[in-house]
C-alpha cells in the first residue's frame, strides 16, 4: 500500500458541525433507523446497524434511545429517510459535496438554496463535482491505541488499499465494499477505532486566497449546520495562514 498525504488540507470539519450532543443522536437516530429499514433489526447480519450501534455507544447515547429508534423503525408510520447527495460549486471553482439524510426532500432542497443564497455558490448538476472524487472507507486509529506493525498486516490482509501515519493517527483508506471487513480485522485485535467512515476523497485540489478561502469556509459553515446533512467535503487547498485554524 503506497502512503499518501491526502489529509492535511481537504478533511471535512465535522467537528463544528458535531458540537451539539442533540444533533450527534438526532443523525446517529436516523443511521439506526435507516439500517434497521434496509438490513433488518439484527446487527450481527447487518454491518450497517452494527456501524451505527457502534457510533452510537461511542457517542454515549443511551440504551433506551438506541432500542426505541430501533423499535420505530419497524413501525409503519415511520418516515424513510432518503440518503442524497448534492453537488455545488463554490467561490473560486472550489468543488463542494454534500451528504444528506432527509426525510423531506422538500425541506432539503429549499435549505439548499437558501445556503446559496446567503453564502455564496451554487448548485450544480449531478456528477459536474463527484467526478472529482473517489468514495473511500477511511479508518482512522490513534497511535497511542495500536501497534504500528500489527495493525498495518491486519488492514492488508483484510483489504485495505492505503495507509498513512500522520502525527497522532494511523489513516487507512479502503475501497467502500471492504470499510466494515478492514474495521472488523481491526477491532479483532482490540485497537480502538476513533472513526470508520464512507467519506469523498477528491483527485485533484484548488488553491484558494484567503478571502476565498474564507468565503468557502463560511458556506461550509452554514451547510454543516444543516439538520439533515450529515457531511461535507471540499477540494480546496486551504491557505497555510487559516491551517491552524481548521486543525
Amino acid at each position: 500500500m503506497a502512503g499518501h498525504s491526502k489529509w492535511a488540507n481537504i478533511k471535512h470539519r465535522k467537528g463544528k458541525a458535531d458540537a451539539k450532543k442533540g444533533k450527534i443522536f438526532s443523525r446517529i437516530a436516523k443511521e439506526i433507523i435507516s439500517a434497521v429499514k434496509l438490513g433488518g433489526p439484527d446487527f450481527k447480519s447487518n454491518p450497517r446497524l452494527r456501524l451505527a450501534l457502534q457510533k452510537a455507544r461511542a457517542a454515549n447515547m443511551p440504551n433506551e434511545n438506541i432500542e426505541r429508534n430501533i423499535k420505530k423503525a419497524s413501525s409503519a408510520d415511520q418516515a424513510d429517510y432518503h440518503e442524497m447527495t448534492y453537488e455545488l460549486y463554490g467561490h473560486g471553482g472550489v468543488g463542494i459535496v454534500v451528504d444528506v439524510m432527509t426525510d423531506n426532500k422538500n425541506r432539503i432542497s429549499s435549505e439548499m438554496r437558501i445556503a446559496t443564497n446567503k453564502r455564496g455558490g451554487t448548485i450544480a448538476s449531478p456528477g459536474a463535482v463527484t467526478f472529482n472524487f473517489d468514495r473511500k472507507g477511511v479508518i482512522q486509529i490513534a497511535k497511542k491505541n495500536a501497534i504500528e506493525e500489527e495493525l498495518f498486516l491486519a488492514a492488508s490482509e483484510a483489504g485495505a488499499e492505503d495507509f498513512e501515519a500522520t502525527d497522532e493517527m494511523y489513516i487507512i483508506t479502503t475501497d467502500p465494499a471492504h470499510l466494515y471487513t478492514v474495521k472488523d480485522a481491526i477491532n479483532h485485535l482490540g485497537f480502538a477505532c476513533e472513526e470508520a467512515e464512507l467519506e469523498m476523497i477528491p483527485k485533484s485540489y484548488v488553491e484558494c486566497d484567503t478571502e476565498t478561502a474564507k468565503e468557502n469556509l463560511a458556506l461550509i459553515d452554514w451547510l454543516e449546520e444543516l439538520e439533515d446533512v450529515d457531511a461535507v467535503y471540499h477540494n480546496m487547498k486551504i491557505p497555510d495562514e487559516l491551517q491552524s485554524e481548521e486543525a
